[in-house]
């Protein structure tokens, strides 16, 4: 049935799924006990799941479901048709794996949100994310730093319009986000772009004079679960779609790359030892395993800064995406 047609509500949750059957159920069970001053529901939309991500939905009927072809999925067209088919003011992002950490979760990424749509109102909403434990250290750090950098953790931040697009005030994530459907369907809405959707919209919001907010207090567990490889090409990929969408990334050479993996390395240790959530064994561990994450980050920062935008064979050839596509295919 459209959307038009159905009663309206204040808030939809939208979450994009691909077997992810890992976190799921953990993310709709913290959804179902969400307190919320008004009606909201929850529409997860399914790109051809072949693990147990489907009866997890079914098995509650309280959540909406929307299947597409897997070839349909894109990162922001399918955000977009999320918004088409949401009976909700407010849209709400999450992903698969991205668990609310409390009960007001919901209230929380959506109070910053106006009700009007008109220039100098808070049109994009970014919520806190905490790493999961057993995050490798580098990315552990990087997520805590991002979001203490964004504002107070038991406060709203509202970004002025006016400054530099390139700052702190810039960034978003769709891990844990919220807009208006009015503001989807109508004078933005997300790019058709294969990567970093997210970071696309915030800037296109910002352009148009809109501001954007970060609720501290919407806080999710959530952290990618990668191997070294998997981060490598997760980088590479970062970068190349930062870069599609305009982003500033610093261009270096060699040694300024290799002056990056000592840096991060030496800090990174330091925290790792002083790093409560460390016994000695796994102390050990990570001071040996760490610094190899910094080598293929940096390693892949500079390959990517150096890749042809229009090398497209050579772009998904490092993709972590299409590492996973690849790979479905010949499972499939």
């Amino acid at each position: 049935m459209d959307a038009e047609a159905l009663p309206r509500l204040d808030a939809t949750v939208v979450i994009p799924t691909l077997d992810g059957e890992a976190y799921l159920a953990a993310v709709l069970d913290a959804l179902e006990a969400q307190v919320f001053d008004g009606d909201f529901e929850v529409l997860v939309i399914d790109s051809g799941s072949r693990d147990g991500t489907l009866p997890i939905v079914r098995a509650r009927p309280w959540v909406r479901l929307h299947e597409i072809p897997h070839a349909e999925f894109g990162h922001g067209r399918t955000r977009n048709l999320g918004a088409r088919l949401a009976r909700g003011t407010v849209v709400a992002f999450l992903t698969q794996d991205a668990i609310p950490a409390g009960p007001g979760w919901l209230s929380e990424i959506s109070t910053p949100l106006a009700s009007d749509v008109a220039p100098g109102a808070v049109l994009a909403v970014v919520g806190r994310q905490t790493p999961r434990d057993g995050c490798f250290p580098l990315l552990k750090y990087e997520i805590q730093g991002i979001f203490a950098a964004q504002g107070p953790f038991d406060a709203t931040t509202i970004y002025p319009r006016s400054g530099d697009t390139e700052d702190g005030r810039n960034f978003y994530s769709d891990v844990n986000s919220a807009t208006l459907r009015e503001l989807l369907l109508g004078e933005i809405g997300y790019r058709d772009v294969s990567y970093a959707e997210d970071i696309a919209f915030a800037r296109d919001v910002l352009a148009a004079g809109y501001r954007k907010a970060y609720a501290g207090r919407a806080d999710v567990t959530h952290s990618n679960d990668m191997n070294l490889a998997e981060y490598r090409m997760r980088m590479f990929e970062e970068i190349i779609a930062l870069r599609r969408v305009g982003a500033a990334t610093a261009e270096f050479g060699a040694l300024k790359m290799l002056a990056h993996i000592a840096r991060g390395v030496l800090l990174d240790s330091v925290r790792i030892v002083r790093d409560p959530d460390y016994g000695f064994a796994r102390t050990l561990y990570w001071l040996g395993v760490n610094p190899a994450f910094h080598w293929v980050r940096w390693r892949s920062y500079y390959r990517a800064n150096r890749t042809d935008l229009g090398d497209q064979t050579a772009i998904d050839a490092a993709s972590l995406e299409q590492h996973r596509e690849r790979r479905r295919s010949e499972q499939a």
